[in-house]
């Protein structure tokens, strides 16, 4: 769904320089920040979970990722 919400050019300016600094759109830094303010999205809730040492997804998935992602280039590479 689209919205569109009109920003003084001070706000806009600032919305531009913080999604650059992050390395995000402008349109995904304003989505995390509803997420954020809207009780969506909570990082403290996720740090507490890393930091519980509970495996989340799959355990054995970091597992020789070096080796994982290397395959995948020769293989795209060889496409």
């Amino acid at each position: 769904m689209a919205l569109s919400v009109r920003l003084d050019s001070a706000l806009e300016a600032r919305v531009d320089q913080e999604a650059k600094r992050l390395g995000v759109s402008k349109s995904e830094f304003v989505k995390d920040a509803l997420e954020r303010v809207l009780g969506l999205k909570n990082p403290y809730a996720l740090l507490q979970q890393v930091r519980s040492k509970v495996p989340m997804g799959r355990p054995d998935a970091s597992e020789a990722s070096g080796e994982k992602l290397k395959a995948k280039l020769r293989a795209q590479r060889a496409a």
